[in-house]
């Protein structure tokens, strides 16, 4: 787990904070809890679960030919869950591809307690602050029972504490970017996202299915960093192609070389000039 992540998690599991801080170990509930990440694996599309209008939907449903923005979530977190989907949104807004459109935002609570009516509430409030045409069929806030939860935070490994004295979890904070096809491909850590993330993740998950060649080009410059959980300069590919142009230039100049000296008559490198 990332420092940034772990500082979430304590954030979010207030009342263990000060504990935690003043022993040299962390609480056994804060051990448990993290993200493995399990690129390219698929995940269940054949779960059950219960959208925002109370309706049966399948997890599949939501996966057709557009990447998919995940976020593991519960409805009443009282600061951590709030904290990512605000983040979302900002970095959203930084990014001119459209939820609805170019790509879907699903959001499934992991606390099988709560009910379709918090997750009608949530996302009108998420739907009306991300503001673009089309934003009600891209935003989805999902309810699920255990068996369904269960298997979907194995398959991405995403890992979880509850606490009843506080009636709160614990949890890491970070969204899952997955290709139209349901396979995990990017995971995004801390509670802010910078727009540049979000749009090469939504490029590379979607395989083609949106972006430009612009876009290819940056993709190419940047390199994503599974242990931070961010996009980052390129600097190592920059090198191996600098070094292959030296090695290119210098075979080219010792052509040249050899060319040139072919093209002299060998008695006239034995000529002396008075």
């Amino acid at each position: 787990m990332s420092r940034l992540t772990l500082l979430a998690a304590l954030c979010c599991f207030g009342p263990l904070v000060g504990v935690a801080l003043g022993q040299p170990r962390l609480p056994h509930s804060l051990e448990r809890v993290g993200f493995d990440q399990r690129l390219g694996e698929q995940v269940p599309l054949d779960l059950s679960l219960v959208d925002e209008a109370g309706r049966q939907v399948k997890l599949g449903e939501f996966f057709r030919e557009k990447p998919v923005i995940l976020v593991l979530a519960y409805y009443r977190c009282p600061m951590l869950c709030t904290l990512v989907l605000n983040g979302l949104v900002q970095g959203l807004l930084d990014v001119d591809f459209d939820a609805g459109s170019d790509f879907q935002v699903v959001v499934v609570s992991f606390d099988v307690r709560e009910t379709p009516t918090l997750a009608a509430a949530k996302k009108q409030s998420y739907v009306s602050r991300y503001g673009r045409p089309g934003a009600m069929s891209g935003w989805h806030f999902l309810t699920g029972p255990s068996e369904s939860i269960q298997r979907l935070t194995e398959a991405v490994g995403f890992r979880y504490s509850y606490d009843a004295a506080t009636d709160q979890f614990a949890h890491a904070s970070g969204i899952m970017m997955l290709t139209p096809g349901g396979k995990l491909a990017r995971y995004f850590y801390d509670v802010r996202y910078s727009g540049r993330d979000l749009r090469l993740g939504l490029v590379e998950a979607g395989a083609g299915t949106i972006g430009s060649p612009v876009d290819q080009i940056l993709l190419f410059c940047f390199h994503y960093d599974p242990t931070e959980g961010k996009y980052g300069p390129a600097v190592m590919r920059f090198v191996r192609i600098g070094g292959v142009l030296t090695v290119l230039g210098i075979c080219t100049f010792v052509g040249f070389l050899r060319r040139r000296e072919r093209a002299v008559p060998r008695g006239a490198l034995s000529r002396v000039v008075p």
